[in-house]
């Protein structure tokens, strides 16, 4: 019997579970979920009989190696760091492997293995990185196609509140792992604007944000993420002039966020006595950076409260991860947003044309979120593809070619996430 196995069934795996236990009892596949809480899989899954629920620790080798065997298609939904234990056992035992995850260096080190024994990696097939990919590529071949040349590329994502549930002055809650919300941008960022290399420190990333103007949204900040640069030759764009990808947020969000880095608040790799230590004095760094804007945002996340940070907290980044998940956490009823914006400019016949195509995407509830939904529907069914014989592609990739994300963006489109596109 054709097998699915997903790992992790944390807060962006809610809707892909949903996706995966309709499928595998319509195509009378098997579906298992392992994960370290077997309550939350039981959850999630309402204990259905189409799904096998196994309380699994990630690090233990022998029960790892054993359920994935059992296994013809993994889903790894974990941590990033811990990708690579799961990649490994997948080439040793003949498995193809899909993530939502960026692709590393550990990953990459395996391309020769999973090229000879005919196997499907495919990872950044998530919503950032994943169906920023999917729907740029599609675009930019159908420009090459028709004779154009791109000149400009910029590409913005983020998963915000949506507006009915926006009821903070951050204007933003979690959605999302709350660890990569409190170390966004901490790698600084690199991009190309203008046919120059552009570098920004971590300091300098959230200090006069760029805006852009989404219809049906309005005025939205962003910033650069990560590392543009090495999406210029896989998107095969030599030439392009500017060249950058970056994160959405409301704007108010990075005057809020440009204090907290400036002092420091979100540090994973200093330890600190937190004995008898209070929010205030923890966050005593942060007092020359506030001010009129940001004052009321700083003062709702609770960095001036005389209590004491949780005694388990190790670092800065522990305590601002922990006031994070309890002042902006979602409500039951609380809904989050996928916005979505490419800007792509491209030269055909002498004339220059630019291209919008804008995405929203918004969710039910805490739990059928709209980042759980675009993070997991692709995931989910790029396995069915594959189970199915449609998807026969190996090797190791990322979504970035016809064959992977015409289909994807097919099936994405009749569960409701479509692009809107103009030509100005």
């Amino acid at each position: 019997m054709k097998t699915i196995l997903l790992l992790g069934a944390g807060k962006s795996a809610t809707v892909l579970i949903n996706y995966l236990l309709k499928e595998t009892a319509e195509n009378k596949w098997k579906f298992i979920i392992a994960d370290a809480n077997k309550e939350q899989i039981l959850l999630k899954t309402n204990n259905s009989r189409f799904a096998e629920a196994v309380q699994l620790d990630i690090t233990n080798d022998r029960k790892r190696e054993k359920i994935i065997q059992r296994a013809h298609v993994v889903i790894s939904m974990m941590p990033p760091a811990l990708h690579f234990l799961v990649a490994k056992d997948c080439v040793e035992y003949r498995k193809h492997l899909l993530t939502a995850s960026y692709l590393d260096t550990n990953i990459k080190s395996l391309r020769d293995e999973i090229a000879q024994r005919k196997l499907l990696f495919l990872c950044e097939a998530g919503l950032d990185p994943g169906i920023d990919h999917m729907s740029a590529m599609k675009i930019i071949d159908a420009i090459k196609t028709k004779g154009g040349t791109v000149t400009s590329f910029k590409s913005h994502c983020g998963g915000l509140v949506a507006p009915e549930s926006d009821n903070n002055p951050w204007h933003y809650k979690i959605s999302w792992n709350p660890r990569n919300v409190v170390l966004a941008g901490n790698a600084g960022a690199k991009y190309k604007l203008n046919n120059t290399i552009q570098h920004k420190s971590y300091e300098e990333l959230f200090k006069n944000c760029s805006c852009v103007h989404i219809d049906g949204i309005g005025k939205l900040a962003v910033y650069p993420n990560r590392d543009s640069l090495s999406y210029i030759p896989l998107y095969k764009l030599n030439n392009v002039e500017t060249f950058i990808r970056t994160t959405i947020r409301y704007p108010s969000f990075c005057e809020g966020w440009s204090a907290i880095v400036k002092a420091d608040l979100g540090n994973a790799t200093i330890e600190i006595n937190t004995d008898k230590l209070s929010f205030v004095k923890w966050s005593a760094a942060i007092i020359p950076f506030i001010n009129d804007d940001n004052q009321t945002m700083l003062q709702w996340l609770g960095l001036f409260e005389e209590t004491m940070v949780p005694v388990a907290a190790k670092t800065s980044a522990d305590i601002f991860q922990f006031l994070l998940e309890t002042k902006l956490a979602m409500q039951p009823t609380d809904k989050d947003m996928i916005v979505m914006l490419h800007e792509i400019d491209y030269t055909l016949a002498g004339k220059t044309t630019k291209i919008e195509s804008s995405l929203i995407v918004k969710g039910e509830d805490s739990l059928q979120t709209a980042m759980a939904k675009t993070v997991g529907l692709p995931l989910g069914i790029a396995a069915k593809l594959i189970l199915n014989g449609q998807l026969k592609l190996t090797g190791l990739h990322i979504p970035i070619i016809k064959e992977i994300y015409d289909p994807i963006l097919k099936e994405l489109e009749i569960n409701g996430i479509k692009f809107t596109e103009k030509e100005i």
